[in-house]
């Protein structure tokens, strides 16, 4: 039996409504409380998994990535970063449960290694993961022709880590 046609369209839905919200609240939370608009630069690497916002070239925010997957423009696919071998392990995070929270609940793309890019498809996978791993906020850098799209945690200015 094909494990998708177990899937409940309607639950599925549900979830992704939630995670949409949540992800709205969250995102302009983190824009608003740390002041990410305007003139400020970033930094980030996804060897330690860690971002930094600056201004005036003095760093006022740090933070921690999860990397959620990818985008290939020329293939036009999605693939997950718990499938992809590329990633440094650092920039995986807890991603294994997101795959998880699919199986256990028949959701389908999350538990797939990949699918046919689809930016609706992407955004869902996307809130849901930050969703599921209690993100602060969503990021996305694109390069060449891949799309990276990350979650962020552990926010915290620079003050409060020294």
């Amino acid at each position: 039996m094909d494990d998708r046609s177990k899937h409940d369209h309607s639950g599925w839905e549900a979830v992704v409504l939630a995670a949409r919200e949540r992800a709205r609240s969250r995102q302009a939370l983190m824009v608003e409380r740390f002041g990410l608009s305007g003139d400020v630069q970033y930094d980030w690497s996804m060897d330690d998994a860690q971002i930094t916002w600056s201004r005036d070239g003095k760093v006022f925010l740090t933070g921690r990535l999860t990397a959620i997957g990818s985008v290939s423009v020329a293939q036009q696919t999605w693939l997950w970063s718990w499938a992809n071998e590329s990633l440094p392990h650092a920039a995986l995070g807890d991603m294994e449960r997101v795959r998880q929270f699919g199986e256990k609940n028949d959701y389908p793309v999350l538990p797939w290694a990949g699918f046919k890019y689809d930016p609706e498809l992407v955004a869902e996978a996307r809130v849901v993961a930050a969703s599921v791993l209690d993100a602060e906020g969503l990021w996305a850098e694109s390069m060449d022709d891949v799309q990276l799209h990350f979650m962020i945690h552990d926010l915290a200015l620079a003050t409060e880590r020294q």
